[in-house]
């Protein structure tokens, strides 16, 4: 009985890894592709008449390499600037008595139950009133203060489970509070700042609507906004559009795997105290 149970259970994970990796191969075959055609007539990622050809255009003939640039330069500058504020409250509503501190607590978290669709307008008259339209420090504040909420909650309930007696002890060893906080407190909460980390800057790597928006420049484009333009009113790149995909998705897939340890730390955080 075990082993059957065993052996549906591999045909059920099986089946179910091929279904998720379908697409992923598929992109492939399609970016391989020089006929610029979505259609396969056999599912084979490489063919006679496959080659590179779309991968060296993208670098050659296209803005791809400016996007990119763009996009690490906003997305780490959101990641670096919202974790650091989102830390400090954090910490701040952890071991500071608060008066109406679960409201406020709910009401910050309330704030992401607003669509990113309907802000776009606000947004934007903001923008346009400080002259931060068209510019990576308007897309810097609107990443991070959506985000910065769950990033609140989220490290929150980390230093909610970390006892108070390690910063009463570097304390009585002479250590300030916020000398705790950076020696004591942020080296043990490495797990919650990569899941949080991690958060912030896929937000703003795959952000689309406010980038289109707020960026009317090509040259400041992001990945997103710049790929949108490989499609056109009557064709559709197809092509360099898979082959974009592929590349865009490497620095997801090396940030997972290169968190993952402290990623599968994080899952759990805040859930056992003491």
């Amino acid at each position: 009985m075990k082993k059957l149970k065993l052996i549906v259970s591999l045909i059920i994970l099986t089946f179910f890894s091929l279904f998720a990796l379908f697409p992923i191969g598929y992109i492939f075959a399609v970016s391989f592709k020089n006929n610029n055609s979505f259609q396969l007539s056999s599912f084979q990622i490489w063919t006679d008449s496959s080659s590179f050809d779309n991968y060296i255009k993208l670098f050659t003939e296209t803005q791809f390499p400016t996007w990119l640039i763009n996009s690490l330069v906003v997305s780490t500058s959101v990641t670096l600037f919202g974790i650091t504020l989102a830390a400090f409250a954090a910490y701040a509503l952890s071991r500071f008595p608060l008066r109406g501190g679960p409201t406020f607590l709910l009401v910050l978290l309330s704030t992401q139950m607003l669509p990113a669709t309907m802000l776009l307008l606000p947004f934007y008259l903001l923008l346009s009133k400080f002259g931060l339209a068209n510019h990576y420090l308007g897309l810097l504040i609107i990443y991070s203060s959506t985000a910065l909420p769950f990033c609140i909650w989220q490290l929150k309930a980390w230093f909610d489970s970390i006892p108070k007696s390690l910063e009463e002890a570097a304390q009585v060893d002479g250590s300030t509070r916020l000398q705790a906080f950076f020696k004591v407190i942020l080296p043990i909460s490495g797990p919650a700042l990569a899941v949080t980390s991690l958060f912030q800057f896929m937000t703003a790597w795959s952000e689309y609507a406010i980038a289109a928006i707020i960026l009317q420049d090509s040259e400041l484009f992001t990945l997103p906004v710049g790929l949108k333009s490989f499609q056109a009113s009557l064709a559709t790149e197809w092509g360099l559009y898979a082959a974009a995909a592929v590349l865009v998705s490497i620095p997801a897939v090396l940030l997972f795997t290169l968190l993952s340890k402290a990623l599968i730390s994080g899952l759990t955080m805040g859930s056992v105290k003491g």
